[in-house]
């Protein structure tokens, strides 16, 4: 029975009633020794608090999209076949050009939110260069069956969630294609191709969106194999310039990195609530170690890099949570880096589904501008109020505040 399937939530439901109903109707009609009795009834109130944990567990999972399947939730999951040094530019020297192309078969995708406004398709995916073997989910723009578009190549969106999380967690939690599907029809948002892979790679830990040889190659899987793969099975444009990678919590860190470190893949990052320094998520791969941590720091690839990326960073977050790790970006950006921070009050919300989702027409509608989708010239906006008097050191990890030293999911 799967993890997120309507059945398991029916299951757990009528178990919750049962587990209710048994001590009413049995608790004073148990007979036999008394030790037998009390632990007649010592059981109907464990099986009631665990009937009940598990419902309130499945309710919030569905609505987070915290664990796919019964394998995240157990730690037994491994999608990683082999993890070989691929060098800095995490190609291993490969010519991905003469690479042969990837053909793959898509099936309809189940779960919540996968079959609104068009659907969304779901392939296994076997990477050739990371040896990462995991499931992508993809979504069509509306205009993309339409014979006017026939022609044309599309701009592609990579969706990251944060950790735990599900690949599925956009088209559910987040419902980004029922939000953009009318802004796409009526053209405030260009018609994205959106693409989901799974980030959740190894058991119990985050990949950090690093390469580490020996462990994952987690960089070249978002970077190099889904990319080839979607472009070789859609009418994705495969330029740079039409690239993007957005993501929130953990998965809004690896979106800027990403983009940072491979300006030659992504031409624009959207990070919503994330951080800079990877300790910002204790289980990150990525904070295991000084080097490690630098490597996959955006913040510090960034200000040592030879010169200034041509990207645009969308950054938005609470202060604490997300705002002075965008803050520290913009400090040190010189053009032609872009980044547009946005300061989001505590009344807002937290670090949840509900402060994000809100904010998805707003992101689709600034990429369409700075990926050079629209007539409206692309650029940013005045920031919010700055982080005054913070430290370049809590800046750069995006913890500036108290606040911000809490771990983040």
């Amino acid at each position: 029975m799967s993890l997120t399937g309507t059945p398991f939530l029916y299951t757990t439901i009528v178990l919750s009633v049962v587990a209710l109903i048994l001590p009413l109707v049995l608790w004073s009609r148990m007979r036999g020794p008394r030790p037998v009795r009390a632990a007649a009834r010592v059981l109907m109130l464990l099986f009631a608090q665990a009937t009940a944990v598990t419902l309130i567990f499945v309710v919030v999972n569905n609505q987070n999209n915290l664990y796919d399947n019964w394998a995240d939730l157990l730690g037994t999951g491994d999608h990683v076949q082999q993890a070989a040094n691929l060098g800095q530019d995490g190609t291993g020297g490969i010519a991905l050009k003469r690479l042969p192309k990837v053909r793959q078969i898509f099936t309809a995708a189940d779960g919540p939110g996968m079959r609104a406004a068009g659907g969304v398709e779901v392939t296994q995916l076997k990477g050739r260069v990371s040896g990462v073997n995991a499931e992508v989910y993809v979504w069509l723009p509306p205009q993309y069956h339409e014979a006017k578009y026939r022609n044309h190549r599309f701009p592609v969106v990579e969706l990251l969630p944060g950790y735990p999380g599900s690949a599925k967690a956009w088209f559910g939690s987040l419902k980004v294609t029922d939000q953009l599907e009318p802004l796409m029809r009526s053209g405030r948002v260009a018609p994205f191709i959106l693409v989901a892979p799974r980030t959740n790679l190894l058991a119990g830990v985050d990949t950090g969106c690093a390469n580490i040889p020996g462990t994952v190659n987690a960089d070249s899987w978002l970077s190099i194999d889904v990319p080839k793969m979607v472009t070789d099975n859609f009418r994705a444009a495969a330029a740079p310039a039409n690239w993007a990678v957005a993501g929130y919590s953990a998965g809004a860190h690896c979106a800027v990195k990403l983009a940072v470190a491979h300006p030659d893949r992504y031409r624009a990052a959207v990070s919503l609530s994330g951080y800079n320094d990877p300790i910002g998520e204790r289980n990150s791969l990525a904070a295991q170690s000084v080097a490690l941590r630098e490597q996959n720091n955006p913040y510090l690839l960034l200000r040592k890099a030879a010169g200034p990326p041509r990207i645009a960073l969308y950054m938005s977050g609470e202060s604490g949570d997300g705002y002075q790790a965008g803050v520290a970006l913009e400090q040190i950006a010189k053009a032609p880096t872009t980044v547009h921070v946005v300061f989001l009050p505590r009344s807002a919300g937290g670090h949840n589904m509900a402060l994000w989702r809100p904010q998805v027409p707003a992101v689709f509608e600034w990429l369409t501008v700075n990926m050079g989708q629209s007539h409206v010239r692309a650029g940013t906006t005045p920031l919010e109020p700055s982080s005054a008097g913070s430290t370049h050191a809590a800046l750069a990890s995006g913890t500036a505040s108290p606040a911000g030293a809490v771990r983040k999911r």
